[in-house]
């Protein structure tokens, strides 16, 4: 395990996870805010991609999810270049190769990380690599839509009401997942397997914990209060809360890398 290794799968979700959020919101937005998500997850893949961890020699799977993954980079580099300029018909198929693409690489990811791993705990990691996507793109993109409002104020509220309800659901299920990873891993411990149940009441296990306070707890709450303010149309406190939101999500989700390719438990 390294920090690179961290944060290359970290900046990757999160790049995916903005692209998936472009494929959700309407155009109504306005083309600068499509502009700029566009090119915040062209930028964050190249920079994940770029602190990739060197593999003397690679499995079949890692290397085609870095191919999924140029892909994925390449049809949003196209997507960026040309919003509100020429190719208005094919931005959409340009788009949906780059979200398809993108979770092809993710999910082929997931099952290189886990390649050893027993039991369920391959799909759990599926799963969890696609929920995290789902998490942070919803938590970024209802944040910078929210903000956004400052930039267009006409801005009928129904679309942050939209990403919000996106943000609360990819919450749930992500809590589902990392519930059912964590109880699979207690349940179905044999000796000679590192004891995840040991691990989490250890010291170690003070990241496991912060992970489930600033990446499930927080972002359950304060998507529930961002939710309740987006009813009521005050946009500005939603916004407000919003940042707080991604903050939580950000710490969450590193340290779940981080237990991840520790412990091969996928939180």
């Amino acid at each position: 395990m390294s920090l690179s290794a961290i944060l290359f799968l970290f900046l990757v979700h999160l790049g995916i996870g903005i692209t998936l959020v472009l494929a959700w919101v309407r155009r109504e937005a306005g083309v600068k805010f499509f502009r700029f998500n566009a090119g915040t997850a062209v930028l964050l893949i190249a920079i994940g991609f770029a602190l990739r961890p060197d593999q003397s020699s690679p499995s079949a799977l890692s290397t085609a999810a870095t191919a999924a993954l140029l892909v994925t980079e390449a049809a949003l580099v196209i997507y960026w270049a040309t919003i509100g300029r020429m190719l208005a018909r094919i931005r959409p198929a340009l788009l949906w190769t780059a979200v398809l693409a993108g979770l092809i690489s993710v999910t082929l990811q997931a099952l290189d990380v886990s390649r050893d791993a027993p039991g369920l705990m391959p799909l759990l990691t599926v799963a969890s690599f696609l929920s995290s996507v789902a998490l942070l793109g919803g938590a970024c993109g209802a944040m910078v839509l929210g903000h956004w409002y400052l930039v267009v104020p006409s801005l009928d509220v129904a679309h942050l009401q939209s990403i919000v309800r996106l943000h609360i659901g990819s919450t749930v299920v992500r809590v589902v997942v990392v519930a059912a990873a964590v109880m699979i891993a207690i349940v179905t411990w044999e000796p000679g397997v590192p004891n995840f149940e040991r691990y989490i009441f250890s010291i170690d296990g003070i990241f496991f914990w912060q992970r489930i306070l600033f990446g499930l707890a927080g972002p359950a709450v304060l998507s529930y209060l961002t939710w309740e303010t987006a009813k009521i149309q005050s946009t500005q406190s939603a916004t407000g809360i919003l940042y707080v939101d991604f903050f939580t999500v950000i710490v969450g989700e590193v340290l779940a890398k981080y237990v991840l390719l520790s412990t091969k438990v996928p939180v």
